[in-house]
């Protein structure tokens, strides 16, 4: 696959009080894609219209590789069409009244008309849509929809690829094969794409890093697995989907940068103290997924295991794992809740009210800020 729109690294920097608060950041290397993701009104939509050039903020630079787009301070703000933006939507945005190969063949109108035609059934062949090329969008799926979509964003050799939620008006099935074409395309592309959605678990899917955005202002920014174990605040912990959130005071530290961290009575060894000293109130999460259930014939292997006991307050099935939640100390505290694969469960006779052990690791146990908005539990 051959382009000739010169890549470089996306970076953005955008900031206002109206009408939409924003201070935002982000960076996102040619070959990357990078999520934007964030509950409704976060201002994901809103970035991806500052990158392409249809909106401009009180503040603000946009610039990719060495081109600058926009710098409110030196008066640069190139319009949409100078800037080499594919732009994917979530409703598709074809022309009804043209075929699937006259949409592609919009995005490159200033070529002659034999190379618009090879360019757009090039592009739809590349989204698997050879023979489907005199079809109109009455005529074509969801999904096929979105694939000429693609097309037609490709087509215009962008230098970026903006993606709005382009997948949330398909099915499951059709999602699922959309992803592993997009995951085949950006193994040939080398620019930037960012990626607008709602949807946690496709961004861990599709993404390498991740931007956790709420009311128009960036959380935190980086590689997909940093982000959702790592979280820099309750809310970010929150948004990427903890259930397990408590207060916690540091109690020890240690020469190798972990310590102990008291909670409801009980003792916690933790790994990594990020920072925190004696005394300091801290806010701690641990993912459903890194708690350990105890068997009844093998007990736990040590104090770095934080071995724990609680009463079954909830069993949830949820496909082929159970959702335990262990009720611990006083009655109306928020339990700790862990993830059981269903046969385990069923041959360890799981059930409501039975007492169960588990283990906090210690590696797992991640330290945060304290929380000033009261988001927290005890």
């Amino acid at each position: 696959m051959t382009s000739n729109a010169q890549s470089g690294n996306l970076t953005l920097q955008a900031k206002q009080t109206h009408p939409i608060p924003l201070d935002a950041h982000l960076q996102c290397n040619a070959g990357e894609l990078l999520a934007l993701v964030g509950p409704s009104g976060a201002g994901k939509s809103t970035l991806l219209r500052i990158i392409a050039g249809l909106m401009q903020p009180e503040s603000g630079v946009v610039q990719c590789g060495p081109q600058v787009w926009l710098d409110t301070n030196d008066n640069i703000s190139l319009k949409a069409q100078q800037r080499r933006v594919g732009f994917v939507f979530q409703q598709y945005a074809l022309f009804p009244h043209l075929t699937a190969q006259q949409n592609v063949e919009q995005a490159c109108r200033h070529l002659p008309a034999r190379q618009r035609q090879e360019k757009a059934c090039y592009w739809l062949a590349k989204v698997n849509l050879q023979g489907l090329e005199n079809r109109r969008p009455s005529e074509l799926s969801g999904g096929q929809q979105q694939r000429v979509g693609l097309a037609r964003a490709l087509a215009r050799e962008p230098a970026v690829l903006l993606l709005d939620e382009p997948f949330s008006a398909v099915d499951r099935a059709t999602r699922e094969r959309l992803y592993r074409e997009l995951a085949m395309l950006r193994a040939e592309l080398s620019i930037p794409t960012v990626l607008v959605t709602h949807d946690l678990d496709e961004a861990i899917v599709l993404a390498d890093k991740l931007c956790m955005l709420s009311h128009g202002a960036t959380l935190q920014s980086g590689p997909v697995d940093n982000v959702i174990s790592r979280p820099v605040s309750v809310l970010v912990a929150r948004l990427v989907g903890f259930k397990n959130v408590f207060r916690g005071t540091v109690l020890e530290e240690n020469h190798t940068g972990g310590g102990v961290v008291e909670w409801r009575g009980h003792r916690l060894e933790v790994e990594r103290l990020n920072g925190f000293k004696n005394g300091q109130a801290v806010h701690w999460c641990i993912p459903q997924t890194h708690i350990v259930m105890h068997r009844r014939d093998r007990p736990s292997r040590g104090d770095r295991e934080n071995p724990l006991a609680g009463t079954i307050s909830e069993l949830l099935s949820m496909g082929d794992s159970k959702l335990v939640a262990a009720q611990l100390g006083k009655v109306g505290r928020p339990p700790v809740y862990f993830l059981v694969p269903s046969h385990v469960a069923d041959r360890n006779e799981l059930a409501l009210g039975q007492r169960v052990g588990f283990s906090l690791l210690a590696s797992s146990v991640h330290l945060m800020p304290p929380d000033r908005l009261g988001r927290s539990r005890r």
